[in-house]
């Protein structure tokens, strides 16, 4: 996968001081003007690092972008591919408390000293093609490949980070390409309509290769961008899809195909078939290459953990944690609390990036949440409390609200006003959710 013959890169590498994990990713977030927060699309930076590392692919390699349900699509992959007996590689973002779950190996963290052997080997080769500024998350991807490659993965798992066309994990060429969802997020990159962010999305499609749509109503530009360049497109509801109850489910896919007798995900959400489908429908175009039994796929289904996606933790009151951050990933979560049952008050744990639509993300919870405890983030993104009072006032969405300066500081007040038989419902950011995490570790 990683080619250097001459041990040029190696040499230069070794000539790096070893330092902590802690230490590189302060150095990852100097080197570009945006830092870590930052957004710059493109591919040529990566693309000339890329190619002074002497990157190549040996082993199969699928691509997961889209709006909302790309983590989970992911997990999925990972897990089946893990219990089928292949070495998977699996690259998403962001993290939650550690870099290292960005990077896993067969379903689990990579340690510390692999991730900074890695770093170096980018180090010396972006110093090599001309001091590259690379940003914190091409400088990442670039990495993550390398640790699959001294790993000698035997599939590769790849999470897009915004968008497709330009984000720097469409610097490798996926056999199968994996879209979940469209909707409107990032629009200051992306486009303001679901058809310039379809367009976006496809860019990680490749000629001759398997794609695969898994939003129920794709924009046209996405299905023209397949045609244009000649990909055989699946579509959900058209090539794949699934039925089931609340017991059980069955995956179809083109020639008659059915796997039935599908245990529910582990992954709590009406969202979670969709997911799962997709998974199932990579899955099936890749068997040629990577045959994985039944039983294989019905435990990557139910045996997988993936903190943050309307996960429940046990317990009175009720909590639960999700990273939604969008309007169609609220839309969900709104569902997904409406199917819970009866609970005497609902408390909101709220803190989102200013660059988020805020008043469109908090919308389908109108007239559904009691208390409003809305956080700042403390970080360069965020959105202050106040701003977010002013949304939920303002729109008269309904329930008292209160400002918080941090989200761990609002969830130790949800905790103090919360009875029994109430929930809280931490929601907003990954940084909302993280904050929150650290304070439950911490015993609260």
């Amino acid at each position: 996968m990683s080619g250097d013959p001459g041990g040029t890169l190696l040499a230069l590498a070794e000539a790096v001081a070893p330092v902590s994990l802690e230490s590189w990713l302060a150095h990852l977030e100097s080197l570009h003007p945006s830092g870590q927060a930052g957004i710059e699309l493109g591919l040529e930076r990566v693309v000339r690092v890329k190619n002074a590392l002497g990157q190549q692919q040996r082993c199969p390699l699928i691509t997961v972008g889209g709006t909302n349900g790309k983590g989970s699509t992911c997990a999925y992959l990972d897990a089946i591919y893990t219990f089928g007996g292949y070495r998977v590689g699996c690259y998403t973002s962001p993290h939650l408390l550690e870099y290292n779950e960005r990077v896993r190996i067969d379903g689990l963290p990579v340690g510390d000293v692999a991730l900074c052997q890695a770093f170096a080997r980018v180090e010396a080769a972006r110093k090599a093609a001309g001091d590259v500024a690379l940003t914190y998350f091409e400088f990442g991807t670039l990495a993550a490949f390398e640790v699959f490659s001294a790993h000698q993965v035997e599939v590769m798992i790849l999470e897009v980070g915004l968008g497709g066309r330009l984000d720097a994990v469409n610097a490798y060429d996926p056999d199968c390409a994996v879209v979940t969802s469209i909707a409107l997020d990032h629009t200051d990159w992306l486009g303001p309509t679901r058809a310039s962010i379809g367009f976006e999305k496809a860019g990680i499609f490749r000629a001759g290769q398997a794609a695969l749509c898994a939003d129920p109503d794709p924009p046209a530009t996405l299905i023209e961008h397949a045609q244009a360049i000649g990909v055989d497109l699946h579509l959900l509801g058209r090539d794949f899809g699934y039925f089931g109850d609340s017991l059980q489910w069955t995956f179809w896919g083109r020639g008659g195909l059915r796997r039935g007798g599908l245990a529910n995900p582990a992954l709590r959400g009406r969202c979670q078939l969709a997911n799962a489908s997709a998974a199932l429908a990579a899955v099936e175009l890749l068997r040629p290459r990577l045959t994985v039994s039944m039983h294989a796929v019905r435990r990557g289904l139910i045996e997988l953990d993936l903190p943050g996606r309307f996960q429940v933790l046990p317990g009175r009151p009720t909590i639960i944690l999700d990273v939604a951050h969008n309007p169609q990933a609220v839309a969900e979560l709104a569902d997904n609390l409406g199917g819970m049952g009866f609970f005497t008050r609902t408390i909101a744990v709220v803190g989102m990036l200013a660059d988020k639509d805020i008043a469109g993300s908090l919308a389908p919870l109108a007239g559904k949440i009691d208390i409003w405890l809305l956080a700042d983030l403390g970080v360069p993104r965020g959105a202050s409390a106040e701003v977010l009072a002013g949304v939920v006032s303002g729109a008269g969405f309904g329930g008292t609200v209160e400002c918080l300066p941090s989200a761990a500081q609002a969830f130790a007040r949800a905790v103090k006003l919360a009875g029994e038989n109430d929930r809280i419902a931490v929601f907003g950011s990954f940084y909302t959710v993280a904050a929150v995490m650290r304070n439950i570790n911490n015993g609260r």
